[in-house]
């Protein structure tokens, strides 16, 4: 990948992540608070809805700036284009890295944004005092792994079906997609994924708002999966999936918002 291209990329992604993260806040919050052990109305219900909305505007140009930048330089280096059948897999491994090295940086900025959306009476500032006090770095790091974890089988799924379908309509059309038929494609495969992956979207909201020293903030992803099984059955796993929608379709909208940088 050319330097001007990785420029292009990275503005491009970091600049579309902060206007879509801001725009669909208060879907997220609304997601959290729905996932939230408390339940949604001791959760704030509908009040103070852009609880959090610092930490998500501070976290949110570097992280989509860093998932796509590694994307696109991961997708670049390996074989692509010329072997129709490694295209796929090309796609998962470019999009699971680069949710590896985006996570470094969304997890601190979500442990804060989740916390802040359930106490609305709490600054985001004061959160983030709190957490380090009582839990240091680690404390914003809790729950890195099962939001990888969360984040990984997502992608596996929705990069390559969406990178599948442009290529076909793209096929069938004559020429490459615009950016709403981009938009389309992402939000089919963005549907198709978040029904699959939100039992570890539940999991990781209670493991990062679990309390200091409960089997929660262990991180054990099991086991919270197991927890939520034990009291709330299977609907308890799949709180919220169409809200849920919103926070992974925000990564298809920073791709079309820019559609020049992201051939």
């Amino acid at each position: 990948m050319e330097p001007r291209d990785s420029w292009a990329a990275l503005a491009a992604g970091g600049v579309a992540g902060v206007c879509v993260d801001l725009i669909l806040f208060p879907l997220d919050t609304v997601k959290t608070r729905l996932q939230s052990p408390q339940g949604f109305r001791k959760a704030g219900g509908f009040r103070g809805i852009y609880a959090g909305v610092p930490s998500t505007a501070i976290g949110s140009f570097p992280n989509a700036a860093a998932f796509f930048i590694t994307y696109e330089n991961v997708k670049s280096v390996l074989p692509h284009g010329s072997s129709s059948y490694l295209s796929p897999a090309t796609h998962m491994v470019a999009a699971s890295l680069g949710e590896v090295v985006a996570c470094l940086i969304r997890v601190p900025s979500e442990v804060v944004k989740q916390r802040a959306q359930v106490s609305p009476s709490s600054s985001t500032l004061r959160i983030l005092s709190h957490t380090l006090y009582h839990e240091g770095i680690q404390g914003l790091y809790r729950g890195y792994k099962s939001t990888v974890l969360r984040e990984i089988p997502f992608s596996l799924v929705q990069f390559p079906l969406w990178e599948s379908l442009k290529d076909l309509w793209s096929w069938k059309q004559g020429h490459v997609v615009d950016s709403w038929q981009s938009a389309v494609c992402g939000a089919f495969a963005g549907g198709f994924a978040a029904a699959v992956t939100t039992p570890l979207d539940v999991a990781k909201t209670r493991i990062m708002l679990a309390k200091a020293g409960s089997s929660n903030a262990s991180g054990n992803v099991l086991a919270a999966l197991g927890g939520i099984w034990r009291t709330q059955g299977l609907s308890g796993a799949h709180v919220s999936p169409v809200f849920g929608l919103e926070e992974k379709q925000r990564d298809f909208w920073k791709v079309v918002t820019f559609p020049c940088s992201f051939p």
